[in-house]
């Protein structure tokens, strides 16, 4: 809706008008259950009382509020007319006092988007559940505050829910005369404070520890998720790596915990991974496993279990002050998952997992038009809802990881205990953390943030080796190039490594150097006089934030003997780097599916393996010449059986094997053998567990090509009768190869809003299927037509699903290209989240074309 959004500028100067001293919030969600009466929607009672001040009495402001109806305002106890000052954003305050109280009785509605209050109904029980989700101003839809990072405050929440249900929020809880009441949080922003409430099933721990003055911190624990996934729920493995990581972070810190007790819920259709809710962390119920999953999986959620946590300190005791600084926690809470993961936690490997998969994202995002530099410049609140992406969180958290490389772990951690004391319950800038860096390394910052934090774009780092008559290096340099867009060279801290196949024909490193690299050639004096390499590893062991590339004698070593590299790490950087080199049209992309299905099956690492699947099917869906697809399929669907059916019985890389086949599933052979293993047929794949969630992957392969139909996904639906097993079956109709199946999914997403988020994101994932271009092509023009209306209409969460996943990326051709180009003419007026959405989905078009190009030039 127009003026829901907020400008910087707003912000600026309501903070410099007001402060806030407390908020005392008091939600009715009885109605949640029951019939619900009226054609508008359903909603619950929200009464909020704001205690602030204001230094120029007399002075006007506003406060935010996104209601269907606002029953009472009341400002110092003077009546207020809803209709003279609320206009379904903002409530205009004029005439301030020095001292103010105001207070407003509104009909809040229950969200079906996940933003705000979100409403779930169970189907398999029909138990209701509700929870919050705010970021970035999204606590506006549950009660009237003042929507902006730096207007800290404490809150005191009351609840009134049914009889039956239990009631968590940030603090403490109990229930009296029928009402929850929570003790007053910290002094925190609007955009973390939470609600959780309904019939979820709850587990209790504590978490116990000696701080260094003697004393003795106790942190009440409990894990909770729907009483439908409790079988499921794992939460000792939760609870475990919660108290390692907050024994990690109090090594480290030398703060303790601030917030009391420490909550997890998992929740239905949740946007996000996880939200860092003091007090009461939420993530997303799929990291409950219904089946079998790779250790990878085990280790993604820690992952995220440590970045959550890492905020209590990094975003909830210090805040950014606007979202241009939103890096300030996002790229230090990514950072500190995998820093905490490898210290604390049994996934010692959690570099590996960051250089292959997090970097991944990082290098996509920053060479986007879309890039922008690690501190942005959000100009409001849609510009910072499209910045929670890689460049904030994995270029970050990258750049960090080359800041500890340049000023030492010690200094970087002790600077990190100066600004949490420094600034604790307050609101920082860049300038805040550069001080206590530069204190605690005795270097100038200022050129390295410039550098890091205030450009754009990614550098590529190529070694260039001139050897001696009698095969020693006589030279090493490293050749240091930008693009075009973001000319900036950056100062790197990168160890260079040689590697040579032993006797044994093991590939691994005999010298590495570590140098600095500054400027367009640096000459690494550290590795003059040794054997000639056949292998040169810029930025071994990933200490900066760089695209590798290789010369021709490395390259070439590669193609031969990529497999025979020892060192996981290292290996992984060579896979991210050919792939990033596919992106960029330097590899042919058959080449890159060749050498993951010869070498492949000699990854060690499970995480790594199923990224290899993953840009494996990428590069043949995208970057495979057109001509070239047919083939490319095949390759990887007779590949894939023969890795399956080759692993190890019951192990994690034959569970690897079994669903990438499923994803590339191609020819009559491969649709028999997934028949056979949703028969039971035991034989077909010995020792494959095909549980419940593995059956759903095999029958949405057979729902795209045709094999299973309506009747077989409503018999299996009758099996899984539950939430997940809805939106797998969702997904799979909407994939079947039909032209009246594609016309409902389509009217379902784009004109119609009664389905909720995760049925909208199941519908749009089973639309397109790259076997069905042709049967998706009338949609290209559809999808131009509807976009801006789509993003007028709809939550700007539901707008980016729609505009990101309908996007006619299968339709790659240049006619699709200059359609594109046609849209962003006639709309260069549209809402600029908008328009980057699409300039973003035209420049991964216009990458892969690029891409087709070199795989069809490769004869």
């Amino acid at each position: 809706m127009p003026g829901e959004n907020l400008s910087r500028d707003e912000a600026r100067e309501r903070a410099a008008l007001l402060s806030v001293d407390g908020y005392e919030v008091s939600l009715d969600v009885r109605s949640a259950v029951g019939e619900h009466h009226g054609n508008g929607p359903r909603t619950f009672r929200s009464v909020t009382t704001i205690r602030f001040r204001c230094n120029e009495p007399g002075a006007s402001s506003f406060a935010d509020l996104i209601a269907p109806a606002v029953t009472a305002v009341s400002l110092n106890g003077r009546d207020l007319d809803p209709s003279e000052v609320f206009d379904g954003s903002r409530i205009v305050l004029e005439d301030l006092a020095a001292d103010n109280e105001l207070v407003v009785d509104a009909r809040c509605a229950y969200s079906r988007t996940g933003e705000g209050l979100h409403r779930f109904v169970d189907p398999e029980d029909g138990e209701v559940y509700l929870y919050t989700q705010y970021e970035p101003a999204d606590a506006r839809r549950v009660f009237a505050n003042f929507e902006q990072p730096d207007l800290k405050a404490p809150f005191r929440f009351e609840v009134r829910a049914p009889e039956e249900w239990t009631v968590w929020s940030g603090g403490a809880g109990e229930r009296a005369d029928g009402v929850w009441r929570f003790a007053e949080t910290k002094p925190i922003s609007t955009y973390i404070t939470c609600v959780v409430a309904g019939p979820y099933h709850y587990v209790t721990d504590t978490y116990e520890r000696t701080l260094a003055d003697g004393t003795r911190l106790r942190v009440p624990l409990g894990a909770l998720c729907r009483k439908g996934l409790a079988p499921h729920f794992d939460a000792d493995d939760v609870f475990l790596i919660t108290k390692q990581g907050l024994d990690f972070f109090h090594d480290h810190f030398d703060y303790p915990y601030p917030f009391g007790k420490y909550d997890q819920a998992f929740v239905p259709e949740y946007n996000l991974g996880a939200m860092e809710n003091p007090g009461l962390v939420t993530f997303r119920e799929e990291y409950i496993f219904r089946g079998k999953v790779t250790r990878s999986s085990y280790e993604g959620r820690a992952n995220t279990i440590l970045h959550e946590m890492a905020h209590m300190w990094f975003g909830d005791l210090v805040t950014m002050e606007w979202w241009d600084d939103l890096w300030l926690k996002e790229s230090f809470a990514d950072f500190m998952g995998a820093f905490a993961n490898v210290g604390a936690t049994r996934f010692k490997d959690a570099w590996i997992t960051f250089a292959n998969r997090r970097k991944a994202w990082a290098y996509r995002a920053d060479q986007l038009p879309s890039t922008h530099p690690i501190t942005a410049d959000i100009r409001d609140l849609e510009d910072a809802k499209l910045n929670f992406d890689g460049i904030t969180y994995a270029k970050g958290a990258s750049v960090l990881k080359q800041l500890v490389a340049y000023v030492g772990q010690d200094a970087f951690l002790e600077g990190a205990r100066r600004y949490f004391k420094r600034h604790a319950y307050g609101n920082t800038r860049l300038g805040d953390l550069l001080a206590v860096l530069e204190e605690t390394s005795g270097r100038d910052m200022s050129a390295w943030a410039r550098s890091w934090l205030q450009t754009a774009g990614v550098n590529s780092l190529t070694p260039q080796v001139l050897l001696t008559t009698d095969g020693r290096i006589d030279e090493l340099a490293v050749v240091q190039e930008a693009a075009e867009s973001h000319p900036e060279l950056r100062p790197h801290r990168v160890a260079i490594g040689l590697y040579r196949r032993g006797e044994g024909g093991a590939l691994e490193r005999y010298a590495r150097a570590e140098a600095d690299v500054d400027g367009p050639r640096t000459v690494v004096t550290g590795l003059a006089g040794e054997q000639a390499p056949e292998l040169v590893l810029v930025n071994d062991d990933d200490l900066t934030y760089c695209k590798i590339r290789f010369d021709a004698t490395s390259l070439a070593t590669l193609r031969a003997a990529l497999g025979d590299m020892t060192d996981p790490l290292a290996r992984a950087l060579c896979w991210s780097a050919l792939w990033n080199m596919t992106r960029d049209a330097l590899l042919p992309a058959r080449d890159f599916i060749d050498l993951v299905l010869r070498f492949g099956e000699r990854e060690t690492d499970i995480g790594v393996l199923q990224m290899l699947h993953a840009w494996a099917e990428s590069a043949a869906v995208h970057y495979t010449a057109p001509e070239r697809r047919g083939e490319a399929g095949r390759r990887l669907s007779e590949g894939a059986r023969r890795r399956l059916t080759a692993a190890e019985p019951g192990s994690e890389r034959q569970l690897a094997w079994a669903r990438f086949f499923a994803h590339v599933a191609d020819g009559p052979a491969a649709f028999e053998l997934l028949t056979a293993l949703l028969d039971g047929d035991g034989d077909a794949v010995p020792g494959l567990d095909v549980d419940q969630e593995l059956r759903w992957t095999f029958l949405e392969a057979l729902a795209v090509h045709g094999v299973a139909g309506e009747k077989e996904l409503a018999a299996e639906l009758t099996r899984d009768d539950t939430a997940s097993g809805k939106r797998h079956q969702v997904r799979c109709l909407a994939a079947r190869p039909s032209a009246a199946v594609k016309a409902q999914a389509w009217a379902q997403v784009v004109e119609s809003d009664a389905l909720s988020n995760a049925l909208v994101e199941a519908t749009i994932s089973g639309f397109a299927q790259p076997t069905q271009r042709e049967l998706i092509a009338p949609y290209a023009e559809k999808y131009f037509a509807a976009i801006e209306r789509v993003w007028g209409e709809r939550s700007i969460q539901i707008g980016m699903d729609v505009v990101r996943g309908l996007f006619p990326a299968l339709q790659d051709s240049p006619d699709t290209l200059a359609a594109t180009d046609a849209w962003l003419a006639a709309h260069e007026g549209a809402a600029p989240a908008l328009r980057r959405l699409v300039l973003e989905a035209r420049d991964d078009l216009a990458r892969a074309l690029r891409g087709q190009a070199c795989d069809a030039a490769a004869g």
